[in-house]
């Protein structure tokens, strides 16, 4: 019965005293967890509710924030239900689960910026053609494909990582992210090939694409008049800072599962939670603070009595 549970379950130890500060861990979590929830949704309900938000920069931060929302109950959940548990363990086809849906969303919020890059490059440098090549319908088709060649992506190495035999019971970390290959018997060499390609695809040519837009938008900006280069930075801005934030927490997650076994626990504890907390809580209120539109209907809704 026991090897059967062994078999079964893994053993998530990534976490530091929880029995301690279990308390502490779940209050925390969980007012991060319902901010993210209020921040995000808030800001995708003004944008679905007010007509002159319906354009496609804005339906594409909808689309990003949604995104977040989806990405963090994939995680928040199980966070709670761990810290007031004795044990932190999770089934093998539950962690597969979790870390396909981490990478999918994770994945499609790189293409999700990707598209939004375009958005912006097509509206300062090509604004005559702006409205013939931003229609609705291709609007719909980048949503689409940002999510289903995320998904796609991933489907590989999870089929092959579920197929896998497991030599090791013991997952150092609490979200079952790219590490769980320490838990694999062997790691076969299409499991690391495919791994490089899925890297490529979704992370460094859309990085490379977006670094492209954004440099053809500041050599225009920089040639054009004060209104230009005011409508660039204004637009453009906010989401090249949600890109340097989510880039810098996509490294640390390749880059763990290289050197889990020299990380320190706590330090790749802390790590964890910045990357689950801090990304999903800045990206409403970057966009909240820094999009004029936006912010203005927060204030509205929020200070009524400021408006006259």
């Amino acid at each position: 019965m026991d090897a059967e549970l062994n078999v079964s379950y893994i053993t998530l130890d990534g976490y530091v005293e929880v029995h301690k500060y279990r308390f502490v861990y779940f209050v925390t979590m969980f007012a991060a967890y319902l901010l993210i929830i209020c921040f995000n949704s808030s800001i995708v309900c003004l944008i679905f509710n007010h007509q002159n938000l319906h354009e496609p920069m804005y339906i594409f931060i909808a689309a990003l924030l949604l995104n977040s929302v989806l990405y963090s109950t994939n995680i928040y959940p199980k966070l709670l239900i761990d810290f007031l548990s004795e044990k932190q363990i999770i089934s093998y086809s539950a962690c597969i689960f979790q870390y396909f849906i981490l990478y999918s969303l994770g994945s499609a919020e790189f293409l999700l910026l990707t598209a939004m890059s375009y958005d912006r490059y097509v509206s300062i440098c090509k604004p005559l053609q702006y409205p013939t090549i931003m229609t609705k319908r291709n609007i719909c088709i980048l949503l689409v494909l940002a999510w289903v060649l995320a998904a796609c992506h991933v489907v590989v190495p999870t089929i092959l990582s579920a197929e896998t035999k497991l030599c090791n019971f013991t997952f150092k970390g609490i979200v079952c992210n790219n590490a769980i290959y320490g838990l694999l018997c062997v790691q076969t060499s299409a499991l690391s090939v495919y791994g490089v390609v899925a890297v490529v695809d979704l992370i460094i040519l859309p990085f490379l694409f977006i670094i492209f837009t954004y440099t053809k938008i500041f050599i225009i900006a920089y040639r054009s008049g004060r209104e230009v280069r005011r409508k660039a930075a204004e637009t453009c801005l906010p989401h090249l800072m949600v890109l340097i934030s989510f880039s810098s927490l996509s490294v640390y997650d390749i880059v763990i599962a290289r050197v889990e076994s020299s990380f320190p626990k706590t330090a790749r504890l802390i790590m964890t939670l910045q990357a689950i907390v801090y990304h999903s809580l800045f990206n409403p209120l970057i966009y909240g603070l820094k999009m004029k539109e936006i912010s203005k209907h927060l204030n509205r809704l929020f200070c009524p009595a400021r408006i006259i």
